[in-house]
């Protein structure tokens, strides 16, 4: 898609770009398919803050997506490729034959008036937008909305431009190139799209001032050395002091650099034949 880049006639759009969404076909969002968005301000029932960095999005509605109940063994026309606030990929509205409609991540390449169709035992043709299981999509595939268990929802590669490499099958899973360089067991009966996800342009946009990331919900980043040594262990000194200890730390006191934070011993760790590229 292309990227508008702004004249600078304020500091904020000197370095700020926007992507132009080819919004096509049905703009309304059904109202069936429509829900209240309750936005996350980072705090707990006491009002005290339990996740830093967050509150104060754009208000939005929530559009139902089919990750968790796909409509299988019926073909669906693609009737509308819309803009979603909730995500960094467009979403296309299908409508099947019964006049059931549904909304479903638009991969890369997807057009007004395309057909497809999600199936766990039919052997699909595998073009983008078909949903299928991964026993059924031939090697050196792209793949993006991917179950991590069958029939327990999409779950991974769904932000924009994501995409997954096919590699092999072995037993009853298949090998999976995660986005992140992981090479992961996936589940033969999983089921995954055919195809990247839209909008792969997403990554060059420039926000180019703050507030359109308070748009977004993110609040401001304070850094620790700026902070009193009651608020983090970075903290106090006088003037342009450093840190005053040997290898950062986080506002709780463990090293912030260089050392794992996932959990040892992961029931998934069997699942991933490398991990991903640090």
């Amino acid at each position: 898609m292309p990227i508008k880049r702004y004249k600078p006639t304020t500091p904020g759009r000197r370095f700020a770009s926007v992507l132009y969404h080819q919004r096509a076909g049905v703009q309304d969002i059904p109202n069936s398919l429509k829900a209240t968005l309750n936005e996350k301000s980072g705090r707990n029932a006491q009002g005290k803050i339990t996740v830093r960095h967050q509150g104060g999005a754009a208000r939005r509605h929530y559009r139902k997506m089919d990750f968790d109940e796909p409509v299988l063994e019926k073909p669906g026309r693609v009737i509308g490729l819309q803009y979603d606030p909730n995500r960094s990929g467009q979403v296309a509205l299908l409508s099947y034959p019964s006049g059931q409609k549904a909304y479903t991540l638009a991969v890369d390449g997807l057009k007004i008036g395309d057909v497809i169709e999600a199936s766990r035992v039919k052997n699909l043709e595998v073009k983008p937008g078909n949903r299928l299981a991964l026993k059924r999509i031939p090697a050196g595939m792209i793949v993006s909305n991917i179950e991590l268990f069958p029939e327990k929802g999409a779950k991974v590669v769904r932000s924009a431009g994501s995409g997954a490499s096919v590699l092999s099958a072995e037993d009853q899973f298949v090998l999976l190139k995660m986005p992140s360089g992981e090479i992961r067991r996936f589940s033969s009966e999983c089921l995954a799209t055919v195809g990247q996800v839209s909008n792969p342009e997403n990554n060059l946009i420039r926000l180019g001032k703050a507030g359109r990331l308070r748009h977004r919900g993110v609040r401001p980043r304070v850094r620790g050395k700026a902070m009193n040594p009651v608020d983090h262990p970075h903290g106090g000194g006088e003037g342009h002091n450093p840190i005053g200890m040997k290898h950062p730390k986080t506002p709780w006191g463990k090293p912030a650099l260089g050392v794992p934070t996932r959990k040892p011993h992961r029931s998934s760790d069997t699942l991933i034949v490398r991990r991903r590229k640090k």
